[in-house]
């Protein structure tokens, strides 16, 4: 056997585990199943590197290009390893949280998910045909027309207390002479 068939065979273990640890409930395992697959996909990336060759450096010309190791598969293992690191540390998060709300790490089935699974084939042609027919085809969401619209900007000139002192590009023309309507006792 050579290296790059143990690898594979490696690689293929850690994606089967990885895959079954994930489909667990417990969060913990979720943990694990997910730190499995992040290895086997950074052990795919060596593989897909293929025989190591000399460093693809400039040296002047003296390399032969077929010479050279490929280093874009490295670069995607680094990438990997940082998203790997990044989920983890959510998931633990996750976990975490879990354990403080409920002492325990597994995901338990809620009222809605256990009438689901309850459902006949037959209740669930009926319930998507009651979900597909509509009454309300002709009721529209747009405001397009409409006098009271969802959404109103107030400017400076609605409402005569209105300070607009937002910072802009431009000098402010007239900004002393609005300023001085108020008294000192308007100011908030």
């Amino acid at each position: 056997m050579s290296i790059s068939l143990v690898l594979i065979i490696v690689m293929a273990v850690l994606f089967a585990c990885g895959v079954y640890a994930m489909l667990e409930r417990s969060l913990t395992r979720v943990l694990i199943g997910f730190l499995l697959l992040g290895n086997a996909a950074n052990l795919l990336l060596l593989v897909v590197m293929g025989v190591p060759g000399r460093a693809p450096f400039y040296d002047g010309g003296e390399t032969d290009a077929a010479d050279m190791s490929d280093a874009l598969p490295q670069a995607l293992t680094l990438t990997a390893i940082v998203i790997t690191f990044g989920i983890s540390a959510f998931l633990l998060a996750l976990i975490y949280r879990s354990w403080q709300l409920g002492q325990a790490d597994t995901v338990i089935d809620d009222a809605d998910d256990l009438a689901l699974r309850a459902r006949t084939n037959e209740e669930v042609e009926d319930a998507m045909d009651e979900e597909s027919r509509s009454d309300d085809d002709d009721v529209t969401t747009d405001f397009v027309g409409d006098v009271a619209s969802p959404i109103r900007v107030l400017n400076q000139g609605d409402l005569s207390s209105l300070v607009d002192d937002a910072p802009v590009d431009r000098v402010a023309v007239g900004r002393e002479d609005d300023r001085s309507d108020f008294q000192d006792g308007d100011r908030s």
